[in-house]
């Protein structure tokens, strides 16, 4: 059976395209709250989990070791707009380790924000690994095997001691098998692996509460929290979902997208996990719906969200001329279930 459609994108008094998609609202103890389509299809998470995949870097002592604070265990969770300040961010982390971005293998694109390319061309330079989005993830990588005295060569291949830590704190935290038959290479080269949205719904809520994770892990988990809510800049940057959401709802929610429309989320004082998944890998429609689950979870900040609820369509002419949109009442008994 098909998902449901959960966003639609409208051009004058039409719609004019259709996102289906599914959304899991899990709690701390595996309680389903609230879900939309299917929830137990495996997906790829991509960038959606990256704040897990910096529990190695914090709870092995590493972060602590090389004098990291928010900005630092931000960018490790980020995918970043390669602008000035991260890509500075980036290399201090390398630095710190005695490594530099030579040794990222996460391969060089160009900035994401336009205007960060732009700089880059007008000094005649190309883009390298530092200017990747994951290069803040793949700096605290390195910093956790130079401090845990591993070889940092190959340190994105599946069977590296680097990957297998982060393979084993997603387990834990999601309590989902990340089996080598559902194994992707991400866009950085890294492992990803494929699991249920409602299982990586509850990874969120587990990370976000500390329920039922070992002590050292549920310490490292809420400063990796506190860092993304107190520099969300570091997180994505400027104009981006992720940094508006969580500078508009302060220390309430730690939010992330990932490639191909998925976006993961936790709000700690819900004891709440979120995982969605846009079918057709729309960010628009994976916005638009993410959205509103933090609009209806969180309705006292809905105006502080309400540009990137609903978002306007402008032609070259700057005219409007429709908007992406959530299907509201797709999610008419969320609000309820809170």
């Amino acid at each position: 059976m098909a998902n449901p459609v959960l966003a639609e994108v409208t051009r004058g008094p039409m719609v004019e395209s259709r996102h289906r998609g599914a959304v899991a609202v899990i709690a701390a103890d595996g309680g389903r709250v609230f879900t939309l389509g299917d929830v137990d299809a495996p997906v790829y998470p991509r960038s959606a989990v990256k704040a897990i995949q910096a529990l190695p870097l914090v709870e092995s002592g590493a972060a602590d070791a090389f004098g990291f604070g928010d900005r630092e265990i931000a960018l490790a969770q980020s995918s970043h707009n390669g602008e000035a300040g991260h890509v500075e961010t980036a290399l201090f982390m390398l630095s710190k380790a005695g490594l530099d971005a030579s040794d990222l293998e996460c391969g060089p694109h160009w900035p994401s924000r336009q205007a960060a390319g732009n700089e880059l061309v007008k000094a005649g330079l190309r883009p390298g690994p530092e200017h990747n989005n994951c290069s803040g993830k793949h700096a605290g990588f390195l910093c956790f095997a130079v401090h845990s005295g591993l070889q940092t060569k190959g340190y994105v291949e599946p069977d590296h001691p680097v990957q297998q830590a982060i393979r084993a704190a997603m387990e834990d935290l999601t309590g989902a098998a990340h089996a080598t038959d559902r194994c992707g290479r991400d866009g950085c080269s890294i492992p990803t692996y494929a699991v249920p949205l409602k299982a990586l719904a509850h990874g969120f809520a587990r990370f976000g509460t500390g329920h039922g994770l070992a002590p050292e892990r549920a310490r490292a988990a809420k400063r990796i929290f506190d860092a993304a809510v107190a520099d969300p800049w570091r997180v994505a940057g400027t104009g981006r979902f992720c940094t508006e959401a969580m500078s508009a709802l302060g220390s309430l929610a730690l939010v992330k997208t990932g490639a191909e429309g998925v976006f993961c989320g936790t709000i700690p004082s819900l004891g709440l996990g979120i995982a969605l998944k846009c079918d057709d890998g729309a960010t628009r429609g994976a916005e638009a719906m993410m959205a509103e689950v933090l609009t209806r979870l969180l309705p006292a900040h809905g105006d502080t969200l309400a540009g990137r609820r609903v978002a306007p369509i402008n032609n070259r002419r700057g005219v409007p001329v429709g908007e992406v949109r959530p299907v509201g009442a797709a999610f008419a008994g969320l609000m309820s279930h809170v």
